[in-house]
């Protein structure tokens, strides 16, 4: 018997060692060690031997047993070990490769354009106010200086919901409501956001555009200050060297009001397509706060003075880009919007 467990062992180590995979050991180990295989048998039958070589017979087979235990385990190591490095091989990634591009979408031009006037306002120390869209009449006239039966509500027909509610047909509720919730406050702001009014769509016309307003009101505010702001606003939009021009105008909710015009920045001023041979642009309109409407908002007017102004990005994004038809803003035609892909990090 002793014999038999000495060839046993030698077999077993020479189909361990002869093992080419995991999964050729496991049968090996399954064939040798397991409840059928063979060094499981000889310990069955050791009930066979005289009782003096038991003892002596039970040692060498679990001597053998651990040995063959011992010498598989390695090779399952080793083998287990290869088989991860050929997988890795197999499934390795070629960094040297360039990499596949990824898609990314795109701030919206008008997007880009309010963004670009908020941090120029905002470094200048402005806060953005916003308010709602749906409005009551009361702020979106009345405390604006237009009473019902203005006659200068004509010039912004209005989808009315109600009554006295209607969808804002400019930004300025946002600076009335902010000046009665200031209390007589100074305030320093721009308003940017949607307003609606009844208009045919066109090549220049949106019954949906964007507006940005702003606001400043403290003591000592002249005409001066909203002259020098808007200088710094066109020469950041559209160059250093533009120049602006004030053109005496009316609105209801300043005085005096004017409008802005700009020097052209194709021509320089010489006149072409852009300026209507003119040399300058219209660009926004602005003036000093009227004294009603400080009133009505709780300031003294004769303390207190400000000055307001109001722009349309869709303006200035077709001017800054040579968009000629404002309906290419809000389309969401792909092959308009991609002309407008921002490169730079």
């Amino acid at each position: 018997m002793e014999a038999q467990l000495q060839q046993l062992k030698e077999e077993v180590l020479q189909k361990i060692e002869a093992s080419a995979s995991v999964k050729e050991l496991n049968d090996v180990r399954v064939a040798y060690l397991g409840k059928k295989g063979p060094i499981t048998d000889l310990l069955k039958g050791m009930g066979k031997l005289p009782a003096e070589e038991r003892p002596k017979m039970g040692a060498l087979v679990n001597v053998v047993r651990e040995e063959v235990t011992t010498v598989l385990e390695a090779r399952m190591t080793l083998l287990q070990e290869q088989a991860i490095n050929e997988q890795l091989e197999k499934e390795s990634i070629d960094v040297t490769l360039p990499g596949r591009p990824i898609k990314t979408g795109n701030h919206h031009p008008l997007t880009r354009v309010v963004e670009e006037i908020e941090d120029l306002f905002i470094s200048m120390g402005y806060e953005i106010a916003e308010g709602p869209e749906v409005e009551k009449d009361y702020y979106n006239f009345e405390a604006l200086n237009l009473p019902k039966g203005h006659p200068a509500r004509d010039m912004q027909d209005s989808f009315y919901i109600s009554e006295d509610i209607l969808l804002r047909t400019h930004t300025s509720p946002v600076q009335a409501r902010t000046m009665e919730a200031k209390e007589g406050q100074p305030i320093k702001i721009i308003c940017p956001g949607k307003v609606y009014r009844r208009d045919n769509d066109d090549a220049t016309h949106s019954h949906q555009f964007t507006q940005i307003e702003g606001l400043v009101i403290g003591e000592n505010i002249r005409m001066s200050d909203l002259k020098g702001t808007l200088s710094i606003f066109a020469k950041k939009m559209f160059g250093d060297d533009r120049e602006i021009r004030l053109r005496p105008s009316f609105f209801p909710f300043t005085e005096p009001s004017v409008e802005m015009d700009i020097s052209c920045f194709k021509c320089g001023g010489d006149g072409c397509n852009v300026c209507k041979k003119t040399g300058w642009i219209e660009i926004l309109g602005a003036g000093m706060v009227h004294p009603n409407v400080l009133e009505m908002a709780g300031y003294d007017s004769k303390k207190l003075s400000g000055f307001a102004f109001g722009m349309g990005p869709e303006r200035i994004a077709m001017l800054k880009y040579g968009v000629e038809d404002i309906r290419h803003f809000y389309t969401n035609d792909v092959r308009f919007l991609s002309q407008f892909h921002r490169t730079e990090v």
